[in-house]
């Protein structure tokens, strides 16, 4: 028998829905030039992603029915699963390319990013084994190595697309989950010290380094490496507190790069305003709060791990890219969860949304309070 409504955590469920259908009309929005131009279809993008979304919120209504327990049985399955798509992306004539990266493997009518099953798969397993094994979590050899052998295959495989903001993210949500469980904080410590090395040689090399020069420095180049990011200030800039309107921004007219992509917020900013993009960090914000809050009151702690887990990754991913469009960040590459234009990123966060309704299916979440309880 389907559970009513009522019993899920309505917040959470209204917000992803709002942000999905948010950003189905701002892919349109920004895309509708362009994919005139180079498809000689302006809604090209729109009828895709509208697919996406529906065929998302499908999966998401689906999901959020089945006991998330049942994801204990798939999460090493799942993970290995995982580890064999992103092997697959790196042979040539599986995986497609572009603007210099090999992250996708082409199938017919859709391109399937492994990268973004990667996160939620990386979710599962810890969760599922930090549920296993909490009296080892504090141990270095049982606890906390072998978490760093399988985070360490993951980045390697991301790195070689190469993926550097999927491969930090992944490394992001670990660590918390890791502390959370209680791992000793100089073992995290010690990981990120001996890592930083290799972080500083990856950003000094290849095009990371031209994204890192144009962060410091993007007048240095302004028709170069600091294109994107001057063109993104130009569109928030321009925007104002209320903005040109819907539809009546000019930077997407092929002035920024990647507009209803990885900076689909600026063409929010330009054409929706200062308002629409507080309205945008509001909904996230309530989004990743009530993630948190279920997380706490999950009745076990393979739930609490799970939601925790998800609760980071959408926090950091739309952290990550706020930054990075408003010149904070250098350039990373993620997408803005729920509201870029891309297949693989919308279905799966739908489908984590699908496991933290059901996580809060019949718990009492109070909305959050300033006051102190009594």
């Amino acid at each position: 028998m389907f559970k009513k409504l009522d019993e899920y955590d309505l917040v959470i469920m209204l917000m992803a829905i709002a942000l999905t259908c948010f950003g189905v009309v701002m892919v349109y929005s920004a895309s509708s030039v362009m994919a005139a131009k180079r498809f000689h279809d302006g809604f090209f993008f729109l009828k895709r992603q509208g697919l996406f979304a529906l065929l998302g919120f499908g999966i998401m209504l689906s999901v959020m029915r089945v006991d998330y327990h049942t994801w204990k049985r798939v999460a090493v399955p799942g993970l290995l699963l995982c580890l064999v798509l992103l092997g697959l992306v790196l042979i040539p004539g599986i995986g497609g390319k572009a603007g210099g990266s090999s992250r996708w493997i082409k199938l017919p009518g859709f391109n399937l990013q492994p990268s973004e099953m990667a996160k939620l798969a990386l979710i599962m397993y810890m969760a599922y084994s930090l549920d296993k094994k909490q009296d080892k979590v504090k141990s270095l050899t049982a606890g906390f190595i072998p978490y760093m052998i399988v985070l360490m295959f993951l980045i390697s495989l991301l790195v070689l697309q190469p993926d550097l903001g999927g491969a930090l993210t992944l490394a992001f949500v670990a660590m918390v989950m890791l502390f959370a469980a209680g791992t000793r904080l100089v073992y995290i410590f010690s990981m990120l010290l001996l890592a930083m090395p290799f972080l500083m040689y990856k950003l000094s090399r290849g095009y990371h380094k031209g994204r890192m020069e144009a962060f410091l420095n993007p007048w240095s180049d302004p028709e170069g490496k600091g294109f994107q990011i001057i063109q993104s200030w130009l569109a928030l800039g321009t925007g104002g507190v209320f903005g040109q309107g819907l539809g009546e921004g000019k930077q997407k007219l092929f002035y920024l790069p990647e507009a209803h992509t990885d900076f689909i917020l600026s063409v929010v900013g330009e054409e929706l305003g200062f308002l629409g993009v507080v309205v945008i960090i509001g909904m996230f914000f309530l989004l990743v709060q009530r993630a948190m809050r279920i997380a706490v009151a999950a009745p076990d702690t393979f739930g609490r791990f799970l939601a925790l887990g998800i609760a980071v990754l959408f926090g950091i991913e739309a952290t990550v890219n706020m930054g990075v469009v408003t010149g904070l960040l250098p350039t990373k590459g993620l997408a803005l969860p729920f509201i870029s234009y891309g297949g693989s990123s919308l279905l799966i966060s739908l489908f984590a949304v699908g496991i933290l309704l059901n996580i809060s299916s019949g718990l009492k979440i109070a909305p959050i309070s300033l006051k102190e309880e009594k």
